[in-house]
């Protein structure tokens, strides 16, 4: 039947539909019974259906296609019965589709408050009711489709407006700008034509006035350069005097102390029984031949090259003759000694003989001092027990140096800078030592310590540590304990309070790293051998110059320093010891004991005065270290002390003042003054730039 065929074809657009196609649950009875409300309520229909019936349909069934006609025949009687949708009470036949359009009205709303929904059992009210919403659909969707096209060309326009009026308003503003670059081009050409035209003249005037002046100032060049070329000739020439005057004095000065070694060696002429006379004669020839020429020259104006050459070829020969003369007392003492030693084994040949064998006992062999004659109660030889120490240091030394040999010798390029830099953070702190404030010098001990103890530094805007080489730390220690030497023997000799910062650093780092204090001591005691104390003996085979160094002289081309510049590094190295046995670092450990204390300035000092003095280096030596350390020692040992500075007086300036020549009293007078004054006044003061608490709150 065709009801039944519109009944399958509903159906069949219903499974095509949006809730059509949506899955089903088998559970769905479990979430709950309203689920089935929809399922059971009787089917509804909108306030529209009988607008739609009276004015829809009809149309539609006027012309039914043929196909359909009886279908449309036997729908008929379907629709006719009591089961049909009545008319809405109150809808009049002339409703416009047009009402259509605003379902949502006031008035649509009104009629759909007396409108009831009537019950629809039939397929073809299901289907109307989905004509009614497509149809609701499609106008709405029309009507918002062309709302939207007419805003986008609205928009479009009043884009295409605004571009064309913005490019109107460039166009404007470049032909006005235009306009005021061609008149100010116009107005500039103007000016610059007249200037042109006023520099032109300017210059013509110029060149002739630069003509005229020139004529004039190469008329005075010539007199100025003339007079200039005379000035300078006669500065260089009165320079060239000057330095060749200063050589001549400085050569003097050399002749007349080589002249005085060979008068030291006076003594050795009846010990060894020596005709020394002839080089004493020539030594005084060769002085009086330099102090002749000094004096000529100080007559006649400046000395000639020839004058200097004359008296660098004096100084050569007193040194030749110096050196003649100490080859010829080690030949002496040498022969001296091997008959002595024949004499000796002779009387203990006889000995035997006469009454027996018996236990040979060694008798020290005579010893010379290097400034006069041997005094039987003092010793010239140093202590064995010190001699031992000193030696144990040297080989600690030494062992360092071949620890770090391979670092050293290496030729590879990183490891050349890793030592550069290694080099230069162990040694520019300890530079930068000074006497400015506390707190600046904590910073300096915090990073050596850190460098020291392995962590990285800063240096040279790089991070430095010992761990970048396996001999880093060997390095790091040699080189820091030589630079803290190297200060002493430069900053303290030229500047006597800096060797309290330096030593208070110095003795913080040797109580927190023991190896390096060991090797603040090597350095010392190869430099200055006094501050061992140790004075080194002349042996046979030894040459002038080994021998020379090992005193503590500098010798550079086979001329060794003067005897001023020796004693002031030496007196800056004893300095800086004196100050490091007495001062401890103020932020570490209290508890433990200083580790080179006052009890080794107690033994140097004893062991200076069993010893047999040194012209001018024993009395320029005692002075610096009791000036440092003298306070120190009189309150660590009061009475003690006292006793042994009355000894000094008594028994030690006599053969000090013994050996000591005119020349060389000036050390000897400062030392005795220095203790007669301390002896009236019952107290040693405080020397000059001791670091007090004050220093270390700055």
């Amino acid at each position: 039947m065709p009801s039944e065929g519109r009944c399958w074809e509903t159906l069949q657009a219903l499974r095509s539909s949006d809730k059509g196609r949506l899955s089903y649950h088998r559970d769905w009875l479990l979430r709950g019974e309203d689920v089935l409300e929809e399922c059971m309520s009787l089917p509804k229909l909108s306030s529209y259906s009988g607008w739609v019936v009276d004015h829809v349909l009809p149309h539609t069934q006027e012309n039914p296609p043929s196909s359909e006609t009886s279908a449309s025949s036997r729908s008929t009687s379907t629709l006719d019965q009591p089961s049909c949708v009545p008319r809405s009470p109150g809808r009049t036949p002339a409703f416009s589709p047009s009402s259509s359009a605003t379902p949502d009205g006031a008035e649509g709303k009104h009629e759909s408050q007396h409108t009831e929904p009537m019950v629809l059992q039939s397929s073809r009210g299901v289907k109307v009711e989905g004509c009614i919403r497509m149809y609701e659909l499609v106008h709405r969707m029309r009507g918002t489709e062309g709302l939207r096209q007419w805003q986008e060309e609205q928009e479009r326009k009043v884009r295409a407006l605004s571009e064309m009026a913005s490019e109107q308003l460039k166009r404007f503003d470049e032909r006005k700008e235009l306009k005021h670059h061609k008149e100010f081009q116009d107005l500039r050409e103007v000016m610059e034509k007249s200037s042109r035209e006023a520099l032109g003249h300017q210059e013509k005037l110029k060149a002739e006035h630069r003509h005229r002046a020139k004529i004039l100032n190469l008329k005075l060049r010539e007199a100025e350069q003339q007079r200039l070329k005379q000035v300078e000739q006669e500065r260089l020439r009165r320079e060239e005097g000057q330095v060749r005057l200063r050589s001549l004095y400085a050569l003097q000065e050399e002749v007349l102390h080589l002249n005085q070694q060979l008068d030291a060696s006076e003594p050795h002429r009846d010990a060894l029984k020596l005709d020394l006379s002839a080089f004493r004669t020539r030594g005084n020839q060769l002085c009086g031949l330099v102090s002749g020429i000094i004096r000529a020259t100080s007559e006649n104006g400046f000395p000639t090259a020839e004058d200097q050459a004359v008296a660098e070829r004096a100084l050569q020969e007193m040194r030749d003759l110096l050196t003649s003369l100490q080859q010829e007392i080690a030949k002496a003492c040498e022969a001296k000694r091997r008959q002595d030693e024949e004499v000796a084994h002779k009387k203990r040949q006889e000995s035997k003989m006469q009454q027996g064998p018996e236990v040979p006992r060694e008798t020290p062999a005579p010893s010379q001092g290097l400034g006069g004659k041997q005094n039987e109660d003092l010793q010239v030889k140093v202590q064995d027990s010190t001699m031992q120490w000193y030696q144990q240091l040297q080989d600690a030394s030494s062992q360092c140096v071949l620890a770090f040999e391979e670092l050293t010798n290496s030729k590879d390029s990183q490891a050349k800078k890793i030592k550069m830099d290694l080099q230069k953070a162990a040694t520019i702190p300890v530079s930068q030592i000074s006497t400015i404030a506390g707190s600046k010098l904590k910073e300096i001990f915090d990073k050596i310590h850190s460098l020291l103890s392995g962590k990285p530094v800063q240096c040279g805007g790089r991070s430095v540590s010992v761990t970048l080489n396996p001999q880093g730390l060997d390095f790091v220690q040699y080189k820091l304990a030589e630079k803290f030497v190297k200060q002493g023997e430069e900053e303290v000799a030229s500047h006597h309070e800096a060797a309290f910062p330096i030593a208070v650093v110095a003795s913080g780092i040797w109580e927190l790293h023991p190896r390096v204090g060991d090797l603040i001591l090597a350095h010392l005691h190869r430099k200055c051998p006094y501050s061992v104390p140790f004075y080194p003996a002349f042996k046979e085979g030894m040459a002038l110059e080994d021998y020379q160094r090992m005193l503590g002289y500098q010798v550079k081309d086979s001329k060794m320093e003067q005897q001023d510049n020796f004693l002031k590094r030496m007196s800056g190295m004893i300095r800086l010891y004196a100050a490091i046995i007495q001062l401890r670092w103020p932020y570490g450990s209290r508890q433990e004991v200083h580790p080179h204390g006052l009890n080794h300035g107690w033994r140097w000092l004893a062991q200076i005065l069993n010893t047999e003095p040194l012209s001018d280096v024993t009395a320029t030596l005692l002075f610096d270290f009791l000036e440092v350390c003298g306070n120190a020692l009189m309150k660590q040992y009061q009475v003690q002390f006292w006793k042994m500075i009355l000894l000094i007086k008594e028994d030690y300036f006599p053969r000090i003042e013994a050996i000591t020549s005119s020349g060389q009293m000036g050390s000897f007078i400062r030392l005795k003054q220095f203790l007669e004054k301390c002896l009236q006044r019952k107290e040693v003061p405080v020397p000059k730039g001791f670091l007090t608490s004050s220093f270390w709150r700055s």
